[in-house]
């Protein structure tokens, strides 16, 4: 209940003083609908229906007080009183209904602006720990299910009042009635507790299934082609259909329980109308015009009783949304980066002058076990040179580079860029300095040239073509329809592997960085297109530092230092030449046998 009450705070404090002019509002329209019931007497009277002359009756005094009216004037007044506070409480419902739809949906766009905005600020290892697909479902499914709860809370709270309103004229007009009234709700609210509790369990199974669903999705997805290529469509299928299947008994469960509730209060309601009845009779002794009036507040009055029983239920279901969205939020800010300078787009990329060192680095992703990912890291990587990173898989290259862009920050160690430390405060000078070309190659779903723009929104098309020029990709960029203004699909599937790593390239050097990154940058292209870009590399080196992870080590021929890992340590570094003539070493076996693989 805790994350519930935390967002509803958090929506008082966004509405500010309308969500209370709101409920005032509620309230005068409570009280204009007691009023408009309450017109029915001196009607009753005039028509000759009731006789409401008995003394010392609440009504009877009521009455008293339009009989100072001209006899003549009574009746016209009383049917125009009528028709102005319904047109008033009409009017006025309106502008409610609006403005708190409004506050709903503008306080639920500042959620999902807030909770991306967490997100965003999350730190590498938070998402190397985290299911994209479960940040999605928070993302779409959860946040629609907490606006749904949103909602239900300002129609619970226009209940509440209205109900609050016509109890206070019902005492008025018999305390003792109403108290009888009261009680027997009271009852039938704990009786009806059970319902509440089962819909906050279908909600919890709501948010299970509907996070295995969207991550099995968007894994099939992803890996459609491994699907069809390995004919795995009807293993895929019956996982889907097991899935739907669970979401069909969790819907049933719910509508069942839901109608259970119902069907609960109407016999309820029922038992306890003739109840009220027989006492009203038999007991109370009330007035027949007395008696008429509470039938008609209470008749306007259960339905709301029984709404606030169905708002709780399916509030009650929203509640594991509120408490994911909760708990989603309370990870990124236990993840966040300290990035004081991150939206001030004066701070200046570092110019790096020097090198870059790591002193006695260690790194572990999980603090509960005793392996670290890279332990006793000294290296140092000089300016305006490349730098290979070699070794088997799982040696701990990429961890290293992640180290090398501030993604990860050494559990003990430092890293040093031209002889000062690097601090949270540094990291998003050194991030705009790097371009970092990953293994694999990531485009927006949209135009080549826009996906150049949102890297640099300035840039012109010559400055696109010469970047596209320099990674060998301007000639079949030529040949594409719409030359620049091609959309490439999803992630780029429009176009083949080596066309996508080599507009990624492209890309990463139209940011004219001062440290360029490549993870396996070139591991889809052919051997031509390998050579025009160690060409360009080349032409790069005395500009910027060059930092290379590669298993095709080919690639690195000419780097000016290659450092070998394994198991998370450095097991070799130096030059090409001089590493590959270590005739026992492991840069000397991984070369015989990519030659031998040749």
């Amino acid at each position: 209940m805790k994350p519930f009450l935390y967002y509803i705070k958090r929506l008082f404090n966004y509405s500010g003083n309308i969500l209370y002019w709101n409920i005032v509002g509620m309230a005068l329209i409570s009280f204009i609908e007691g009023l408009s019931i309450l017109l029915l007497v001196p009607l009753l009277s005039l028509s000759g229906i009731m006789n409401l002359d008995s003394r010392g009756d609440t009504l009877a005094n009521y009455l008293g007080l339009w009989n100072l009216m001209p006899e003549a004037l009574r009746f016209p007044f009383i049917l125009l009183a009528f028709v102005l506070l319904i047109i008033g409480q009409n009017f006025v419902d309106r502008n409610l209904n609006i403005r708190n739809v409004k506050i709903a949906h503008g306080f639920i766009g500042k959620l999902r602006i807030d909770t991306y905005e967490v997100l965003l600020g999350a730190n590498w290892g938070f998402y190397t720990k985290k299911r994209k697909s479960d940040l999605i479902n928070i993302m779409t499914i959860e946040l629609a299910r907490v606006s749904g709860g949103i909602y239900q809370f300002i129609q619970l709270l226009t209940s509440i009042i209205f109900s609050i309103i016509q109890i206070g004229f019902a005492l008025w007009l018999s305390a003792k009635m109403t108290l009888f009234v009261l009680f027997s709700g009271l009852i039938l609210s704990l009786f009806s507790r059970k319902f509440i509790k089962q819909a906050k369990k279908l909600g919890e199974k709501t948010s299970l299934l509907s996070q295995e669903y969207l991550a099995g999705i968007t894994d099939q997805l992803n890996g459609i082609k491994d699907i069809k290529s390995n004919t795995l469509e009807e293993t895929q299928m019956s996982w889907l259909q097991s899935v739907v299947q669970g979401m069909y008994t969790e819907q049933v469960e719910y509508i069942r329980n839901k109608i259970s509730s119902q069907l609960f209060y109407k016999i309820s309601s029922a038992i306890l109308i003739a109840t009220f009845i027989f006492f009203s009779v038999k007991m109370f002794n009330s007035q027949p015009s007395q008696f008429l009036l509470i039938i008609v507040i209470f008749s306007r009055l259960w339905p709301r009783v029984i709404g606030i029983q169905s708002n709780l239920e399916q509030l009650a279901s929203t509640i594991p949304a509120f408490r994911s969205l909760n708990a989603l939020e309370a990870e990124c800010n236990a993840a966040r980066e300290v990035l004081s300078d991150l939206k001030n787009e004066k701070v200046l990329p570092i110019v790096l002058n020097n090198e870059i060192q790591c002193k006695g680095v260690y790194f572990r992703y999980d603090h509960s076990i005793s392996t670290y990912a890279l332990q006793n890291i000294n290296i140092r990587i000089p300016a305006n040179q490349m730098t290979a990173i070699v070794g088997r898989s799982g040696a701990g290259k990429s961890t290293l580079v992640d180290i090398l862009m501030g993604l990860h920050m050494p559990e003990q160690g430092k890293v040093i860029i031209d002889n000062k430390t690097l601090t949270d405060e540094s990291l998003i000078s050194l991030r705009k300095a790097i371009s970092y070309v990953p293994q694999e190659p990531f485009l927006f779903n949209t135009s080549i040239k826009e996906n150049f723009k949102m890297i640099s929104p300035d840039v012109t098309p010559q400055q696109i073509w010469e970047s596209l020029e320099f990674s060998a990709a301007a000639d079949f960029v030529r040949k594409l329809p719409n030359g620049l203004d091609t959309e490439i699909g999803d992630r780029g599937i429009k176009l083949s592997g080596g066309e996508r790593q080599r507009l990624v390239l492209a890309r990463a050097i139209l940011k004219n960085p001062s440290i360029l990154i490549l993870d396996e940058a070139t591991s889809a292209l052919d051997s031509e297109n390998e050579s025009k870009i160690q060409c360009a590399l080349e032409k790069l080196k005395g500009k910027m530092t060059i930092i290379v992870i590669a298993h095709r080590l080919s690639t690195i021929k000419n780097a000016d230092q290659v450092i070998v890992l394994d198991k998370g340590e450095i097991i070799q570094q130096g030059g090409f030449k001089e590493l590959a003539s270590e005739q026992q070493s492991i840069f000397n076996n991984l070369l015989k046998k990519q030659m031998e693989a040749v």
